[in-house]
């Protein structure tokens, strides 16, 4: 069965950091994303990354403050979250492609999680 499963989520304040981590099973994917989606808004991309690990991409507004990783041993990726601010706050997503990517929209990829919550408090 091919499934991403997410966790790491959970309630911080302003200034804190999380880290959040999707393992993936079934097959091996191409690119990885984190997308986000606010109360009332759409999903936003935040960061992707080549299975290779050669390439990483942010949104401007995470830049310098997530950090994207990935494991192969473990076929996990991370979101590494730092300097949290309260419009971070969001379910958080992680997608992943059977070939090619990254991408930057939610449609162009194959599988997604079932998201975690992040909360950051002010």
């Amino acid at each position: 069965q091919v499934q991403l499963v997410e966790s790491g989520g959970g309630l911080v304040q302003a200034g804190d950091s999380l880290r959040l981590s999707c393992a993936a099973s079934g097959r091996t994917f191409s690119s990885y994303a984190w997308f986000r989606q606010a109360p009332g808004k759409e999903r936003e991309f935040v960061a992707a990354i080549r299975w290779s690990g050669s390439d990483s991409y942010y949104a401007d507004s995470v830049k310098g403050r997530f950090t994207i990783s990935r494991d192969g041993a473990k076929n996990t990726v991370y979101l590494q979250m730092n300097s949290l601010k309260p419009e971070d706050t969001a379910v958080y997503y992680c997608a992943a492609r059977y070939y090619g990517g990254p991408y930057f929209q939610p449609g162009e990829y194959d599988v997604s999680g079932q998201g975690t919550q992040v909360t950051v408090s002010s």
